[in-house]
């Protein structure tokens, strides 16, 4: 390896830190002072800016013996850097680990990996769920999924009912199969109303059976609602955060896409309230004192320099909003680590339901707070509500009482033989 690219140590010390530790030569020359700052400014710590620069140098170095410009670079360029660079380094040997630097020097977009070329027909359909349908991206890549592979052995015009039908086989058994056989209905509908197919195919495609209301929502007991706070160690950042999350969860009852979408702007201190967005709604909620102690406590933790409005962070640097599947992620863990063997973060949507309702919250107010926008959806918790069902349940006549039997039988219609 080249002495040139070891970190070169700064007997003066100074207020450079890992900047002047690391010299980097060839195209990359003066890429340090800047890089350095842009990284603790996202908050990385010393050492993990040492081990940038450094990548910096090793890259840099590699362009200068090739003859390379910064923009002559290209996907494959960068492919022939990091399998060339893997059996040198221990670390930073994926694109990940180079992601920073690109970012840093503007080549993100131009280096990304070639996106699959999509037929005329999918970028149609595309336009038309952003456009028409307004779904979300991840939603409208599962749409997409579906189409592609639908069109992979078909044109639109050629499809016929046993196409769809041998189609829709190749869907039963597979996860989700339910939302494979709603997206493909809509594509089906997209090609009709387009023009392409003369029938509506779309009804060709079955409904699987889903019995609503058949199931009790599992909400937890107290006790484990205890450990599933406990879980989270309030004394470190990261357990003030987690902290803050399970709390408005199973308090409020929260969506994991509603707690990544709180910003500092959705903090009324002054009404003590909480504007939450979720599900196409802005609804407003009360702040009880214990969660607003709570998110006082992650405040006080929360990087101040972080580049974003967003409540809650990621735990690690570059510093940006949570995203949905790590506040998944965050309510699966607590839930395993209090003992709790399935569920996440609709399990604690449960179980603030199911509090309300032991503590004798009327089902109007309990789809209030949980933004419910039709009453059935909460009318699955009536089940729930053990105290009052027994209420409603009439004793069992007694087995020797042969006259109140005689007198609850109905007489045969048939009348007698």
């Amino acid at each position: 390896m080249d002495p040139r690219l070891l970190p070169a140590l700064d007997r003066e010390g100074g207020n450079m830190g890992a900047c002047s530790r690391v010299r980097i030569n060839g195209p990359g020359f003066g890429w340090s002072e800047g890089f350095a700052a842009e990284l603790r400014e996202q908050g990385y710590i010393e050492p993990s800016i040492r081990n940038q620069l450094g990548l910096a140098a090793h890259f840099s170095q590699w362009l200068e013996e090739r003859k390379i410009a910064l923009d002559e670079l290209t996907q494959e360029l960068i492919d022939q850097y990091l399998a060339w660079r893997r059996p040198r380094q221990r670390q930073l040997r994926s694109r990940r680990g180079l992601t920073p630097l690109l970012t840093y020097l503007g080549l993100t977009e131009s280096v990304a990996p070639a996106r699959p070329e999509r037929s005329g027909w999918l970028r149609r359909y595309e336009r038309h769920l952003v456009e028409e349908r307004g779904l979300t991206d991840r939603v409208r890549a599962h749409y997409l999924t579906v189409a592609a592979d639908l069109l992979a052995a078909h044109r639109p015009a050629e499809l016929t009912r046993i196409d769809v039908s041998r189609f829709v086989r190749k869907l039963l058994g597979k996860p989700n199969c339910q939302a494979r056989l709603s997206a493909l209905r809509s594509v089906l509908r997209f090609f009709h109303v387009a023009g392409e197919t003369a029938i509506p195919l779309a009804s060709v495609v079955p409904s699987m059976t889903c019995w609503r209301q058949s199931s009790l929502p599992k909400g937890l007991e107290p006790a484990q609602v205890r450990a599933v706070l406990a879980s989270a160690d309030r004394r470190t950042a990261i357990g003030s955060r987690n902290y803050a999350v399970l709390l408005l969860m199973v308090r409020l009852g929260l969506r994991a896409c509603e707690v990544a979408a709180l910003t500092l702007d959705d903090l009324d201190w002054a009404r003590g309230e909480i504007v939450v967005r979720g599900k196409g709604s802005v609804g407003r909620l009360p702040m009880p004192v214990d969660i607003g102690k709570a998110v006082v406590a992650w405040l006080r933790r929360r990087r101040r320099t972080a580049p974003t409005r967003s409540l809650f962070l990621r735990g690690r640097a570059p510093y940006r909003a949570a995203t949905v599947s790590a506040i998944v992620t965050l309510a699966g863990r607590a839930l395993r680590g209090a003992g709790v063997p399935t569920g996440g973060g609709h399990r604690l949507r449960h179980t603030a339901a199911t509090m309300m309702l032991r503590r004798g919250a009327s089902l109007t107010e309990i789809a209030q707070v949980l933004r419910h926008r039709h009453i059935n959806t909460t009318a699955i918790y009536a089940k729930v509500d053990r105290d009052r069902l027994r209420a409603l349940a009439q004793p069992w006549p007694a087995t020797d009482d042969t006259v109140g039997l005689r007198a609850l039988a109905q007489p045969w219609p048939g009348g007698a033989p």
